[in-house]
């Protein structure tokens, strides 16, 4: 594994960790407010549903999907979890459920067989433009990484770069000799900058258009 591949892998672990803390942090400030307004007789809402412990199986195994190497024992979990949730909310029976079963795991099987590299993380792609001219992209990164490394590349006095992450994360490298702006829409991601700033002798300019759902662009 090469080095790009272990920053990578750590970038990606690093913003996946992010994204479940905070999807974790506003269950936790949703079940504040409820128990809250419940105490002030505001609404009457009850968050010990039937079947609410199978919440415990299905938001790991669902975060799983994005982390793990091997994505099968959380498929099984999720769909376990959510047999167990219509189970106990009464929308389909122990009997009907437990008859798919079997074609389930079949159907995982073949899945798994046609859709082999989907259910393996993949590994990150590598732009790395050295001592090459370099005139803008447009990227679309889903379910993966991205290192585009732009450190020792030959850039115009006006770049425009577009980058739109879905579940993935991405490593932006930039000479220290160029500025950049940044245009973004974010939903539990965003675009971290480490501390970059621009600078007024700097005569070039990279413009970037992001966005980023469950995801992030780190500068560097």
């Amino acid at each position: 594994m090469t080095i790009y591949a272990i920053m990578m892998k750590i970038s990606e672990e690093k913003c996946m960790k992010k994204i479940e803390n905070t999807v974790i942090g506003l269950i936790f400030i949703i079940i504040g407010v409820i128990i809250g307004l419940n105490t002030f007789h505001i609404t009457n809402i009850d968050l010990f549903f039937d079947g609410w412990w199978t919440l415990f199986i299905i938001v790991p195994c669902f975060f799983g999907l994005f982390k793990d190497q091997d994505k099968t024992g959380n498929i099984i979990g999720l769909i376990v979890g959510i047999y167990l949730l219509l189970y106990c909310q009464g929308i389909i029976s122990f009997q009907f459920a437990w008859k798919l079963v079997v074609p389930v795991i079949f159907v995982l099987i073949g899945l798994k067989m046609i859709f082999k590299d989907t259910f393996t993380k993949k590994k990150p792609h590598q732009n790395i433009y050295d001592g090459k001219l370099y005139t803008g992209g447009n990227y679309d990164v889903t379910f993966n990484g991205l290192i585009l490394d732009l450190s020792k590349a030959y850039l115009n006095e006006e770049t425009t770069i577009t980058i739109s992450t879905l579940f993935g994360g991405v490593d932006l490298y930039l000479p220290d000799d160029v500025n950049i702006q940044i245009q973004s829409s974010n939903f539990l991601g965003g675009v971290d900058l480490h501390k970059r700033e621009n600078k007024i002798e700097n005569t070039k300019v990279i413009y970037l258009n992001a966005r980023c759902i469950f995801g992030g662009i780190n500068i560097k």
